[in-house]
C-alpha cells in the first residue's frame, strides 16, 4: 500500500445557472423591494420617526397647488419643492402624487369654474398636466433633481399586467434617482374607470412600492372632532378608524372648491394605507417642513394590518359596486371565516350586473360584510337562491355547480361607525 496521502476533494454543489441569470436580471432596487416581504408592516410607527423613513409617498391636493383665478400657485409650488428637494438630497426616496391638472388648465382655456362634463375636464387636464410638469421640472432642477411623470388610471392598478408595469416603471425611476410625479390620467380616464381623486391613488401607489409612510397634504391642518370654529378638537392619532372616528363630522368637499375629494377621501385613503401596513399622516401643505421633521402636527393613522393583494384593496375600497346580495347568518359566518359564498346562503339579490362584476354582500339587517366578484349575472341568481350546489348542477347544468363568489375574489369589510357623519 502506498504511503502517498490521498488528495482530499472539496465538496461541490450544483449551480442553478437559470436562477442566477434570473437573479442577475433584477435591479438592486427590485431585490430590495422584494425583500421587504409581502405582509410586512412599515417600520415607522409614529410621526416622530418620519425622519427615519427611506421611502415616502407625498400627496398634495389641488387647493394647495392651484386656484381657478391664478391657475398655478407659484409660491405654494416653491415651498413644496423646496421641502421635498432637501429631503431627497438626504437620500430619501420620494414619490410625489400631485393633483391640480384640471384646475391648472382652467385659466388658459378661459374657464371660470371647474367643468362638470367629462370631455371638458379632459381638455383642461391635458393643458394643466403640461403646465404643472414644466414647473416641477424647472423648480426641482435647482436641487439637481430630475423628475419623471407617471400618469395612471384606475385600470392600471386593477389589472395584474398593468399593475406590474406601473410597479416596474416607478421602481426603475427610483432606481435611477428620479423623483416620480404621479397623477391620475384625467385626459383619458372615463367615469367608469377613474379613481375620482388622487388621495386613493396615493394610497395604492404607497402599497404598490411598499412605502414607509404616506403623507396626505391639503388646505386643512388635521382631522377634528367637529369644525374648529365650533369647538372641535384635533384628533392627533387614529388607532382604529372605526371606533376612533365615532361622532366625527367629515367634510366631503375641499374649502377652495377646486378638488374632487375633500377630507372624506383623505380619511378613506389613510384607512387604505393603514390597512395595508403603511402609516398615514393627514395635514396641511403648509406644514410640510414640520411633517418631514417629525413634529406633532396633523392626524396620524396607525397601521391596522399588513401588506395586502392590490386587487383586494381595489375590491374593498375602489370597485364600482353593481348590486347587492343579502346573506343568511350561516353565509355571513362563511364570509367572515374566509370561505366562498354559495347560493344556498343567499336570500335576496338587487341591482343589475353581469358575471365578473363587483357586488356588495350584506347581512339580514343590511350591514355590509364584504365585497366580491360574482360568477353569475343578476338575471340568473334569483332562480339559484337557497339551492345547494349539487341541486344547481342537476337543474341548470354543471356550469352552475359552483360558488356565487369564490373566496379568492372576496374581501371582508369593517363598516364605518354609524355615528361617523359625512358633512356635505
Amino acid at each position: 500500500m502506498s504511503d502517498t496521502p490521498r488528495e482530499e476533494r472539496t465538496p461541490t454543489t450544483t449551480i442553478d445557472v437559470s436562477a442566477l441569470e434570473q437573479q442577475a436580471s433584477k435591479s438592486a432596487i427590485q431585490l430590495s423591494t422584494e425583500s421587504r416581504g409581502k405582509n410586512r408592516r412599515s417600520a415607522i410607527t409614529s410621526r416622530s420617526e418620519l425622519p427615519k423613513a427611506r421611502r415616502v409617498v407625498v400627496k398634495v391636493g389641488s387647493s394647495s397647488l392651484t386656484s381657478i383665478e391664478n391657475s398655478i400657485d407659484e409660491n405654494a409650488l416653491h415651498s413644496i419643492v423646496d421641502a421635498l428637494g432637501r429631503v431627497k438630497a438626504q437620500g430619501v426616496e420620494i414619490v410625489f402624487v400631485s393633483s391640480g391638472a384640471i384646475t391648472a388648465g382652467l385659466q388658459p382655456l378661459g374657464l371660470s369654474r371647474r367643468p362638470k362634463d367629462l370631455s371638458t375636464k379632459q381638455a383642461a387636464a391635458s393643458v394643466g398636466q403640461g403646465l404643472l410638469i414644466s414647473r416641477y421640472t424647472e423648480y426641482f432642477a435647482r436641487y439637481q433633481v430630475t423628475v419623471g411623470q407617471v400618469l395612471l388610471t384606475a385600470e392600471d392598478l386593477m389589472r395584474h399586467s398593468q399593475y406590474k408595469n406601473a410597479h416596474r416603471q416607478i421602481e426603475r425611476l427610483l432606481d435611477l434617482g428620479i423623483l416620480p410625479i404621479v397623477n391620475e390620467n384625467d385626459a383619458v380616464a372615463t367615469h367608469e374607470i377613474q379613481f375620482g381623486d388622487n388621495d386613493r391613488i396615493a394610497a395604492l401607489v404607497a402599497h404598490l412600492i411598499k412605502a414607509d409612510a404616506l403623507l396626505l397634504l391639503s388646505d386643512v391642518d388635521a382631522l377634528y372632532t367637529k369644525p374648529p370654529q365650533h369647538g372641535g378638537e384635533r384628533i392627533a392619532t387614529v388607532k382604529d378608524p372605526i371606533t376612533d372616528l365615532e361622532g366625527v363630522e367629515i367634510g366631503t368637499i375641499g374649502r377652495a372648491g377646486v378638488g374632487s375629494g375633500g377630507m372624506v377621501t383623505k380619511v378613506e385613503a389613510a384607512r387604505i394605507a393603514a390597512a395595508s401596513g403603511i402609516p398615514a399622516l393627514v395635514t396641511s401643505a403648509a406644514n410640510i417642513e414640520r411633517v418631514l421633521a417629525g413634529e406633532d402636527v396633523g392626524t396620524w393613522f396607525d397601521t391596522t394590518g399588513g401588506r395586502r393583494n392590490v386587487r383586494l384593496l381595489w375590491l374593498a375600497h375602489l370597485a364600482d359596486i353593481k348590486g347587492t346580495l343579502t346573506l343568511d347568518d350561516g353565509a355571513v359566518d362563511a364570509i367572515l371565516g374566509r370561505r366562498s359564498l354559495l347560493a344556498a346562503g343567499v336570500t335576496a339579490v338587487s341591482g343589475t350586473f353581469t358575471a365578473g362584476d363587483p357586488v356588495s354582500m350584506v347581512d339580514q339587517q343590511g350591514v355590509e360584510v364584504g365585497h366580491g366578484l360574482v360568477n353569475y349575472g343578476s338575471d340568473e341568481i334569483p332562480g339559484m337562491l337557497g339551492k345547494r350546489t349539487d341541486e344547481l348542477g342537476e337543474e341548470f347544468g354543471e356550469d352552475y355547480a359552483r360558488e356565487l363568489v369564490h373566496v379568492d375574489n372576496l374581501v371582508n369589510l369593517r363598516r364605518r361607525s354609524a355615528r361617523t357623519r359625512l358633512k356635505r
